[in-house]
């Protein structure tokens, strides 16, 4: 292949006008004809560059308002025509065709539009056909054309330019021909999917996914694991959009474990501060509070090792005095909405602190979609959106719960929804005061949650453990009465968890017999 290749004429065709102008005009420095469409040509022509029409190119006007104005085999075979092959330039001369040395797209907005609301309609005409045709042409012709798809990479082109006198390398243009087609890719995959949405196919026979990259990362889950952060530009409020204040590069486990916490934070809510302690992508201590000092006090004392560098996410402004608390002991990051000047002056003594803050909360009930890679091939699910409706809670045993109980226990539930399966959840008072998960057995997460609790009572110098007096949540159903026992034995009142296992009408005499309280949900939150 040829390494240098002077560019000397130029399509520029774009939706995004960002940068446009200072771009152009460095190229017409460089003596580059710039042949241009509708509104680009206006806009160019308007700043006194020098601009040919594609129609002027081709003879053939524009039409179907813009629909068809480069599909044309003066702009494909300038594009598409190998220099090196006699028969190419026979045929280029024959038809007069001239070479396209560069060519500069991007794409209608369609992803905005989708973002927006828009109707069908409108979706429909924000699909764009010529200019994913003309990248897709040029990056396949890479030997000789180089191919811009973002404003980002403006610079990095008049540099190479500067660097080679007006021309391109041949390793220039093969990275920009990898990011074209990346870019029709994604393009593609978001229209793809929102016409399954727009269908109402839940399970579309073809699925794609793409992504931007965000960052590359230090490493993945290990040391000797590549890995990178990707954002998929739904721009929902989290670890994605937010920004870093302080803090050290955020690493593979730092942005799963934030993610999780955050979206925890978001089901509690803003009404009533609350925090998330998560450490390995696992809650070790959730509470409210009158203030976010509180809160965080309250999640800490569920499990205060295994809070030690972990992750805190709160759902409100933080402020100085919970900063305070916090930087007493070490911890990796702190997400939340927003964070005021006391806080972040608390922050910037630990150089190692990650702040991050988002403007906002997700909404836990908003549709996405979730997905996971095996062995050839992924996994794909709604994600788990579930909602409880309180009024339809079934109360199974012959004892109600009380007002306070029912508090607790639908705070316990959400708590557990984020919890890794066999989840089981201890709250009292609005606050967790143990927590097992991940367990093969649900009567093992039991007592691991309880002796938790028997630890922490030692710790906090309590007479009893706080799980007296609690309620307990279960993220599906108690397969045998082992498990619920176990949680009475411990101190629980009242048990939520889903039902619907052969062995309700056992579970729930033994609640009964030992006085408790429960209630089913006919709602599961496995979450492996």
């Amino acid at each position: 292949m040829t390494d240098l290749v002077p560019i000397g004429r130029a399509l520029i065709s774009v939706s995004d006008k960002e940068g446009l102008i200072p771009f152009a005009r460095a190229l017409a420095g460089y003596g580059v004809e710039l042949i241009s469409t509708g509104g680009t040509a206006l806009t160019l022509r308007a700043a006194g560059l020098k601009v040919r029409d594609v129609a002027e190119v081709t003879g053939f006007p524009e039409m179907m308002d813009g629909r068809v104005k480069t599909l044309h085999p003066m702009v494909h075979g300038g594009l598409l025509a190998l220099r090196d092959d006699d028969e190419h330039l026979v045929a280029m001369a024959a038809h007069g065709i001239e070479p396209i040395d560069l060519l500069v797209v991007n794409l209608y907005p369609f992803e905005s539009t989708v973002a927006k609301g828009a109707d069908y309609d409108t979706c429909i005409e924000n699909i764009d056909i010529g200019g994913p045709a003309m990248i897709r042409a040029a990056a396949k012709n890479h030997k000789f054309v180089t191919v811009v798809t973002d404003p980002e990479d403006y610079a990095a082109l008049l540099a190479e330019m500067k660097a080679h006198d007006g021309a391109a390398t041949l390793a220039f243009r093969k990275r920009q021909a990898q990011i074209a087609y990346a870019r029709t890719a994604a393009y593609d995959a978001a229209v793809s999917s929102w016409m399954a949405g727009a269908l109402g196919e839940a399970t579309p026979r073809r699925r794609a996914f793409a992504g931007t990259l965000a960052q590359p990362l230090r490493y993945g889950e290990n040391p000797h694991q590549a890995a990178a952060f990707y954002t998929d530009g739904t721009n929902r409020p989290g670890v994605a959009t937010a920004k870093q204040w302080q803090g050290k590069e955020l690493s593979y486990n730092n942005i799963n474990d934030t993610d999780a916490a955050f979206e925890l934070v978001a089901e509690l809510g803003a009404g009533q501060p609350a925090c998330v302690i998560v450490k390995h992508a696992n809650p070790c201590g959730v509470a409210t509070g009158a203030t976010l000092a509180e809160a965080y006090d309250r999640a800490f004392d569920c499990d205060r090792t295994s809070a030690f560098g972990g992750i805190i996410a709160l759902n409100g402004l933080l402020d100085g005095p919970t900063a305070e608390r916090i930087v007493e002991i070490f911890t990796e990051v702190v997400i939340a909405p927003e964070a005021d000047e006391a806080a972040r002056a608390v922050f910037a003594g630990k150089k190692n602190l990650r702040l991050l803050t988002t403007g906002a909360l997700p909404d836990p009930a908003a549709r996405g979609l979730a997905f996971r890679q095996v062995a050839g091939g992924f996994l794909v699910q709604d994600r788990d959106n579930g909602r409880l409706d309180p009024a339809a809670l079934q109360v199974v045993t012959k004892r109600a719960p009380t007002e306070a109980e029912m508090a607790d226990l639908l705070f316990a539930w959400k708590v557990a929804k984020h919890v890794k399966s066999n989840a089981i959840v201890y709250v009292k008072d609005g606050a967790t005061v143990g927590v097992g998960a991940g367990q093969m057995s649900r009567v093992d997460s039991t007592r691991i949650a309880a002796r938790k609790a028997q630890d922490m009572a030692e710790v906090l110098g309590l007479a009893q453990p706080l799980t007296r007096g609690s309620v307990v949540a279960s993220d599906a159903f108690f397969p045998f009465a082992d498990g619920l026992l176990t949680a009475a034995e411990a101190g629980a009142t009242a048990i939520i968890q889903p039902g619907g296992s052969m062995r309700d009408a056992e579970v729930i005499a033994a609640a009964d017999a030992a006085g408790l309280a429960m209630v089913f949900t006919g709602m599961r939150h496995f979450r492996h």
